[in-house]
């Protein structure tokens, strides 16, 4: 990876691995627009971004180094060694279809208290109406920049109450917002200590919340605190696992998660990644 800055973009070339649209087209974060072909832009970490992809450049804009250097390099994964990972992970032809597929994709690392909130606004919910949500919490309590408003801090959030976030259409979500809040607030839950904890012992702090169950704790262990062995699997990944690896037979989440853990062991994050955007483009396992 090569990059220079001019003017108030950061130019990068010689990357691997890297496309903005499976990036962020993979179910892992919310907070984009799609402005065109391989153009977004992206609200995170306290920033309004643009990316451009063309031929074998990649702008981002309005940027400068030490963003860049301090903010986004972590943020988009760039100093990890996807092609190590894609060669450790390739264990079949199935996942090998799946990597050939994407070999754009990395794995964000988001703030984890957006992240934690936006995956509890996620349950039972679309991609569409997630978006909505957290737009509307975000212009509700946030902080405005231009015409965009960034994720509320938890100061900012812990002064909503059931009623005004049943308003920003959270549905019964509502009360697992206020709980996780609470938690946090109490100091029962420290989300800055989980960086440092195992995947399991991190995980059992986060199912402390009401409404937060396995999935959307293994999402935010895998897409804001650096978990890569964590392998979310929600009814759709279940039933693309139970058709690539099980015979399309009913499998219990524990034996999935065992397989992945045994199959592709401290990657299998990247593996589900990997398979789950293969498999929803193509339509894989639907029936």
């Amino acid at each position: 990876m090569q990059y220079i800055q001019k003017d108030e973009k950061i130019i990068m070339t010689n990357y691997d691995s890297f496309d903005i649209e499976e990036i962020l087209e993979c179910g892992q974060c919310f907070r984009f627009e799609k402005l065109e072909e391989k153009h977004y832009k992206i609200i995170a970490h306290k920033r309004i971004l643009y990316i451009k992809q063309y031929e074998n450049n990649i702008e981002f804009y309005p940027c400068n180094l030490e963003d860049f250097e301090n903010i986004w390099i972590n943020y988009f994964d760039l100093n990890t060694d996807y092609s190590y990972i894609k060669e450790k992970i390739c264990t079949d032809e199935i996942i090998e279809k799946a990597i050939n597929y994407a070999e754009g994709i990395r794995i964000l690392n988001q703030e984890p208290f957006e992240c934690l909130i936006s995956f509890i606004i996620s349950q039972n919910n679309r991609i569409p109406m997630i978006k909505q949500v957290i737009k509307n919490i975000s212009e509700k309590y946030g902080e405005k920049n231009g015409e965009d408003y960034f994720f509320p801090d938890i100061d900012n959030l812990k002064k909503a109450t059931m009623e005004e976030l049943r308003l920003c259409k959270t549905g019964f979500r509502d009360k697992y917002i206020i709980d996780a809040i609470e938690n946090i607030e109490s100091g029962k839950l420290d989300l800055t200590k989980l960086y440092d904890l195992s995947a399991n012992k991190a995980k059992e702090e986060l199912l402390k919340i009401k409404g937060v169950g396995t999935k959307v704790a293994d999402c935010v262990l895998l897409f804001s605190l650096g978990k890569k062995d964590m392998f979310p699997t929600d009814v759709w990944i279940k039933r693309v696992m139970e058709y690539f690896y099980f015979d399309e037979k009913e499998t219990s989440i524990k034996e999935i998660h065992n397989f992945a853990k045994e199959k592709w062991g401290d990657f299998a994050g990247y593996a589900q990644q990997y398979l789950f955007y293969y498999a929803r483009n193509e339509k894989i396992g639907t029936k």
